[in-house]
């Protein structure tokens, strides 16, 4: 899955929590749980909704890993080769 399918699989589960959210509102470098706002129980729906949509399972141990969409993006990416 290329980079640009990513993305839009993470907007995707972004809108679900957020539907106001559009995607030129995120920074691909900055915290995107600040950006979004998203408390812990909207991260966990938010990791629920990306294995829904793409079969990936993220480890508790991964969650500090996931801090930007850069972050996000690679991770996946890494996962769905």
């Amino acid at each position: 899955m290329n980079e640009q399918a990513i993305r839009e699989n993470l907007f995707a589960a972004l809108r679900g929590i957020a539907p106001e959210l559009t995607p030129d509102e995120i920074v691909a470098d900055q915290p995107l749980r600040d950006q979004v706002d998203l408390d812990s129980m909207d991260f966990l729906n938010f990791l629920i909704r990306l294995h829904e949509r793409l079969g990936v399972d993220v480890p508790e141990a991964d969650y500090g890993k996931l801090v930007t969409l850069t972050d996000f993006v690679a991770y996946l990416q890494a996962r769905l080769r």
